[in-house]
C-alpha cells in the first residue's frame, strides 16, 4: 500500500506494483518524508495488480522516468541535454520542488537493470493508449534533445512502441516528427503518397479524432502540451500537403 497524502497531486496506483514498483519502492521511500512503501515486487509480466484504478498523474510520471532511464543509458552515456530535456518536462508538470525530487529518483533507476520488456507490459496492461502515444512522443523527443540521434536509443524506442501494443503506423507517425524525410508529412498523417484527396481527408480526420488533446484531459500540463503539439503537428503536415496538391 503506497501513502503520500497528495504526493504529485495526481496519485499513484497501479505504478508501485510489479516489475516498476521493484526498480522504484525503496528509492521513493528514500525520497520522500513521511513516505510509507510496501511494493509488490513481482517481475512476473502478468502479475495482476489489485490496487489498480486507473492511470493517474503519478503513474504516467513514474513510468516515464523507468522508460526514460532505459533509452538515457542504452548508448552507454547518460547526456546533460537528456538529463534537461526530461527536467523541462517534470517542472512542466510538477513544479520546481517535485521535479528535483523525481530526478534523485530518476538519477537511482539510472544505477539499475530495467527489465524493458516487462516494465512495457505492466505499462500496457494498466494504461489507455492516447497515454500511451504520449509516453512514446515523449521517448523520441529524448533521443534528438542534443541534436545527434542515437541509433541504439531510436532502436530501443522503436521496440518500446512494440512492447507497449502500439501499432506501427502510429509508431512510424509519431517518430515522423522528429526524423524528418521528403514523405515524413505523410507518414504523421499514415497514408500512402499516393493516396487520393478523399483519402487524404479521411486519414485527417480520423487521425485529429485519435490524438485530440481532450483525449488526455486528467494526466497533467505537461501531458496535455505534448498532445497539443502532436496535433499541431498533424494540422501543419496536412496544410503542407493541402498546398502542394493545390487542395481547397
Amino acid at each position: 500500500m503506497v501513502k503520500f497524502g497528495k504526493w504529485l497531486g495526481g496519485g499513484i496506483g497501479w505504478a508501485l506494483g510489479g516489475p516498476i514498483g521493484g526498480l522504484v519502492g525503496f528509492a521513493l521511500g528514500a525520497i520522500f518524508d513521511n513516505a510509507s512503501i510496501a511494493v509488490q515486487k513481482s517481475t512476473s509480466a502478468g502479475a495482476h495488480h489489485t490496487h489498480s484504478t486507473g492511470t493517474q498523474a503519478g503513474d504516467f510520471a513514474i513510468s516515464l522516468l523507468v522508460l526514460s532511464a532505459a533509452v538515457m543509458k542504452v548508448d552507454g552515456k547518460t547526456l546533460r541535454s537528456e538529463l534537461d530535456y526530461v527536467k523541462g518536462f517534470l517542472v512542466t508538470q510538477f513544479g520546481e520542488s517535485q521535479a528535483k525530487q523525481l530526478l534523485q529518483l530518476l538519477n537511482d533507476i539510472l544505477k539499475k537493470d530495467i527489465p524493458v520488456y516487462d516494465v512495457c507490459v505492466q505499462i500496457r496492461q494498466n494504461m489507455p493508449i492516447s497515454a500511451r502515444l504520449q509516453l512514446l512522443h515523449y521517448l523520441y523527443g529524448i533521443s534528438k534533445a542534443d541534436g545527434d540521434v542515437s541509433l541504439k536509443e531510436v532502436q530501443l524506442i522503436d521496440s518500446i512502441a512494440d512492447y507497449l501494443n502500439i501499432s506501427g503506423a502510429d509508431a512510424a507517425s509519431i517518430k515522423s516528427m522528429y526524423y524528418k524525410d521528403v514523405e515524413s508529412d505523410y507518414k504523421i498523417l499514415e497514408i500512402s503518397p499516393y493516396a487520393s484527396d478523399d483519402e487524404l481527408k479521411k486519414a485527417y480526420r480520423k487521425m485529429a479524432m485519435k490524438y485530440h488533446p481532450d483525449k488526455v484531459n486528467g494526466m497533467g500540463d505537461a501531458v496535455l502540451k505534448s498532445a497539443e503539439e502532436k496535433f499541431k503537428s498533424l494540422q501543419e503536415a496536412y496544410e503542407r500537403i493541402k498546398k502542394q496538391r493545390n487542395m481547397n
